[in-house]
Formats: C-alpha cells, structure tokens, sequence
C-alpha cells in the first residue's frame, strides 16, 4: 500500500525536524530519508518507523 501523499507533506525528522525525501526499490518504498542529517527511516508494511532507534545514518 502506498504512503498517502498528504502524511508525507507533514512528516518530518523526529532527530532534526529535516525535510524527508520518499526512496523506493523498484516498486517496493523502502525508506524515508532526511535530507538533512542522513538518517533513513525505514517503512515496514506500508507504515513508516518514525523512530531515531530505528533509522539507519548513510552518507
């Protein structure tokens, strides 16, 4: 199931508050990734994991 666009216009970065840009792996969404601080948020079942404990920090 995809992510409702208008959940991704307020989301942000819990760490930062940063903008999150939606990456995808083919047609799967795979993560949600700051564009400020790096970290990636993963998406489990079509729900985003809005957790710091849970991102992933990459370049």
């Amino acid at each position: 199931m995809p992510l409702d666009p208008r959940l991704l216009e307020i989301l942000c970065c819990p760490a930062c508050k940063g903008d999150l840009d939606l990456r995808r792996e083919g047609e799967v969404e795979r993560d949600l990734k700051c564009r400020a601080c790096g970290l990636a948020y993963p998406i489990e079942d079509g729900i985003p994991v809005m957790l710091v404990d849970a991102a992933k920090k990459e370049a």
